[in-house]
């Protein structure tokens, strides 16, 4: 993970709070409010929202890391900073979480680009959503995730009723939001919240392996891949079928598909550009 600053307070610029750099076609997104357990503002939200979608469009970003610094991932959303609505009418809040937490997780899985979550400790609320929407996540064994809406008398929101039910099934869904009980690292593994779990001081070293060997694959074959998946929960056999023989005509006419095929022919490893 890129080293950070000094901990800074919600008063200073955005760019200290959402740190972002590109390293070897891997675009890292460090939150950066560990004073705060890094809970998202809702110019936070907006920035890693640009960060992702400029990632989308960026052939030199392969691939997508998002962490944190200090001790917590993300501890939920901090409103402050939210544009002022005056008197509250109905739909304020649909709006609101329209606009903010499921704009955030729409964001990460529609980016076009693979995106890693590397977890470093406490993931709460809409930070566990954050972590839970990425294609593939690396929790460090401290860390902890946590449906904590219950807790404040909330519904789950940021996507959280859509994605838990869909990676561990409808009753574990029910008892991680029901209860609000924090789940270990070792126990999100087990459920299949998790990819990996590593000591904290190589979660690092293993994000950065697991970016590196998205980064080096065939970057639009990976995209189609990850809309296929992202779809086949809600679509019947035939649509699902049909989709994935138009990801394959539309994926052959890239040049790493070609070079794929020519590396099989030639018996060498591929090489692929991204293109």
């Amino acid at each position: 993970m890129p080293s950070s600053p000094d901990p800074t307070t919600s008063s200073e610029p955005l760019d200290s709070l959402i740190l972002h750099t590109t390293d070897n076609a891997v675009s890292w997104i460090t939150l950066n409010r560990p004073e705060a357990m890094n809970a998202v503002t809702w110019d936070q939200r907006e920035r890693i929202i640009a960060l992702l979608d400029e990632a989308s469009g960026d052939p030199g970003v392969r691939a997508v890391v998002i962490t944190a610094t200090g001790k917590g991932f993300c501890a939920g959303a901090d409103l402050r900073g939210a544009p002022a609505t005056g008197e509250r009418v109905p739909g304020d809040v649909a709006r609101t979480v329209r606009r903010g937490a499921q704009r955030l997780i729409s964001a990460v899985l529609d980016c076009e680009k693979p995106v890693i979550a590397a977890v470093n400790g406490t993931a709460a609320g809409i930070g566990a959503h954050l972590a839970f929407a990425c294609d593939l996540v690396i929790a460090a064994e401290p860390a902890t995730f946590i449906e904590v809406f219950v807790r404040r008398g909330l519904v789950p929101d940021g996507g959280g009723a859509y994605l838990l039910p869909r990676l561990i099934g409808p009753r574990r869904a029910k008892e991680l939001m029901f209860f609000g009980d924090a789940v270990p690292a070792a126990d999100a593994e087990r459920l299949g919240l998790v990819n990996r779990v590593v000591p904290a001081d190589d979660l690092e070293k293993t994000a950065r392996e697991w970016a590196q060997r998205l980064a080096a694959g065939p970057t639009r074959a990976l995209a189609l891949t990850k809309q296929l998946v992202n779809a086949s929960l809600e679509e019947d056999r035939a649509t699902a079928f049909a989709a994935e023989a138009a990801a394959q005509e539309i994926n052959m006419t890239t040049a790493d598909a070609n070079e794929g095929v020519a590396a099989f022919v030639e018996r060498r490893a591929p090489v692929f550009r991204g293109r």
